[in-house]
């Protein structure tokens, strides 16, 4: 019944929903429109009601004894019921699920998203699974915009720029920071939607459920027909706020593991000149 009523969802323009949790929020938003709706049409027709009850033709002397009815009384009791069942029983669970049950390290693929003026830096861990260590001190705009050291577990790690490569129905647990202002990580179709603070890595998780090539499938004779998954600043962050902007690539697990071989290749290829490791 929950699920059904929330579906209202579906009808109101929303993306596609393309990950494990989004149902969830699209169920919530529902409720939400559910209860709008009612309040709109209930208080337009008191509204009318009230304009033809209490007009000066038909209440030519005010009146001072109130309202003896309690009727309006069991309404926002039941607006207030309503809302704490939106509340209570909707959205603290899953706010609980999505921010607090954080998943092992051991079942989900590990990937960093460094935000700055204007762009987007995915720092993949290399073969050995672990994060090299970063430092401002070894920051270069051109050649290392995260600062990472590529000696120790940072020589094999793979950086990239507004490309972010996700496998199907893998967890991903996404730890986001900024280097500067705050933005706001947002994936419209994986419902994710998250602050960058300035001295905070923040813990996002969530499962991708549908392929680049699938989606953009769903995508034809729409208007977005060819524009694949993007990442979004949600969060006005300077005079190039519009530009920054990055591209998902959601990918079978075997599609996902060949390109970071590729990307291995082409670090171990390039060597240090690429990565700007001389200093």
């Amino acid at each position: 019944m929950l699920e059904y009523l929330g579906k209202l969802s579906d009808k109101l323009g929303l993306p596609i929903m393309s990950s494990g949790h989004g149902y969830k929020i699209d169920i919530v938003i529902g409720w939400v429109h559910w209860l709008m709706i009612l309040l709109f049409v209930g208080w337009g027709i008191y509204l009318i009601y009230a304009i033809f009850k209490f007009n000066n033709k038909s209440n030519p002397e005010a009146s001072y004894g109130g309202i003896k009815s309690h009727f309006s009384q069991y309404v926002e009791v039941g607006v207030i019921v309503f809302e704490a069942f939106l509340l209570v029983g909707l959205s603290l669970p899953l706010w609980s699920q999505l921010k607090t049950n954080i998943p092992d390290k051991k079942d989900v693929h590990e990937i960093r998203v460094v935000a700055q003026q204007f762009a987007w830096n995915i720092h993949y861990p290399g073969a050995d699974g672990l994060f090299g260590s970063t430092s401002p001190s070894l920051v270069d705009e051109e050649s290392n915009p995260i600062g990472l050291d590529r000696n120790g577990f940072g020589a094999d790690d793979i950086v990239t720029i507004n490309q972010l490569h996700l496998p199907v129905n893998k967890q991903v647990l996404v730890y986001l920071s900024t280097k500067d202002v705050i933005h706001n990580f947002f994936l419209p179709e994986m419902r994710v939607k998250q602050d960058a603070i300035p001295g905070m890595q923040i813990p996002i998780y969530f499962t991708p459920t549908m392929t680049s090539k699938d989606f953009l499938q769903m995508l034809k004779g729409t208007a977005r027909e060819g524009q694949g998954y993007e990442i979004a600043c949600a969060q006005l962050c300077g005079n190039s706020h519009y530009r920054m902007k990055g591209y998902v690539t959601i990918e079978t697990e075997q599609e996902f593991n060949e390109w970071l071989a590729e990307e291995a290749e082409y670090l171990e290829d390039e060597g240090d000149d690429d990565w700007g490791d001389d200093w």
